[in-house]
């Protein structure tokens, strides 16, 4: 082996030699850097969040800064999309190529671009509902460059726990959406639960989030409640089998358009005589969710237990006094009594455009 390692050598040493005499000027360990100009198309937005509420709108901000180098591109594409817990999908909103425009789903008719110039590629979306909550991608593609920004939507409202007549740790993810709805809520996500927490909300039992995590609100350490020498914060179970595994679930609503309101009677009321009470005065039965709504965003304030359309009964409490939540204000519950035989008020609501 020694003898071909110096023959290698050998020959290497003339290589470096023949190097040299072909190639005097060449420097050895010359380090040479190549840069590159920066972009010249960029996209930013003035606010990272905007908060609106239901029924409302609001403009999600996007400003195309493009070099003036640049020759004017009538093909530039805008094209707006709504991200998901899934960071691989996302939800076609809003494309725009000169003068070809397009809404997609259920944002078709409801958005547009603000185009206060050129280079405003804001999204103003109209009609807001509990479903446009959450955050979009503005992308712009002109020629070979491109950029894109972030800006979320969020929607004052309030969060609530919710289990049905079935009881506790009843509900698969797709039966708590399922839930929610009903209830005029969606499924709350995790930003709106934290936000509920530093609020001042504890809750121990675990619910269902919209990502499909399973987790819960402690601010005063329990035993019962992941321990009592814990420190406060929000319990997380982690991701959960979204059809073996059921749990409750935390809903989120925000503002409404129509009247809630307790029905004055004569007469306290069965189940059905209450859905019909509600019916004979031009309303429906109230659900769940407006009533956390009349009572976080409006201050509603009633001490008499009523039927809402779950077959729940509860009352809500912005002002604590003594026998009507002397402790604190809340949605107090009463539970899911029998329809036919226990006698209760009635919670109405008369919805308007």
């Amino acid at each position: 082996m020694i003898p071909v390692l110096i023959c290698a050598l050998v020959s290497l040493s003339v290589a470096e030699t023949d190097l040299d005499v072909l190639y005097p000027e060449l420097e050895h360990s010359r380090t040479i850097y190549v840069t590159e100009n920066g972009p010249r198309l960029s996209v930013v937005a003035e606010q990272s969040k905007v908060v609106s509420r239901r029924g409302g709108n609001a403009t999600l901000p996007c400003r195309i800064q493009r070099d003036q180098s640049m020759a004017p591109n009538r093909k530039m594409r805008i094209k707006w999309t709504k991200l998901t817990s899934d960071y691989l999908k996302e939800v076609d909103v809003f494309v725009a190529m000169d003068y070809h425009k397009r809404s997609y789903g259920s944002f078709h008719g409801r958005v547009h671009l603000q185009g206060s110039s050129p280079m405003d590629a804001s999204l103003v979306i109209t009609e807001i509902t509990l479903e446009d909550y959450g955050r979009y991608k503005c992308e712009v593609i002109d020629g070979l460059e491109d950029g894109t920004t972030v800006v979320a939507l969020d929607l004052e409202g309030v969060i609530f726990p919710y289990f049905p007549r079935l009881g506790r740790y009843n509900l698969n993810f797709y039966d708590a959406e399922r839930a929610c709805r009903d209830q005029d809520a969606i499924v709350a996500s995790f930003d709106q639960l934290y936000d509920a927490w530093r609020g001042g909300m504890d809750w121990c039992n675990a619910g269902w989030l919209s990502d499909g995590s399973v987790q819960y609100p402690i601010t005063t350490p329990r035993e019962p409640c992941g321990g009592k020498n814990t420190v406060p914060g929000i319990r997380n179970y982690g991701l959960r089998d979204k059809d073996k595994n059921h749990y409750d679930v935390f809903c989120f609503t925000s503002h409404y358009k129509g009247r809630f309101y307790y029905l004055i009677h004569p007469s306290k009321l069965t189940y059905d005589e209450a859905v019909r009470a509600c019916q004979k005065d031009g309303a429906q039965i109230a659900k769940v969710g407006q009533m956390y709504a009349a009572w976080k965003l409006l201050g509603y304030d009633r001490c008499d237990a009523g039927w809402l359309a779950d077959g729940s009964v509860r009352y809500p409490i912005s002002h604590p006094r003594r026998r009507c939540s002397p402790t604190e204000a809340a949605v107090r519950f009463s539970g899911f009594p029998d329809k036919k035989h226990k006698l209760y008020g009635v919670y109405c609501f008369k919805g308007h455009n």
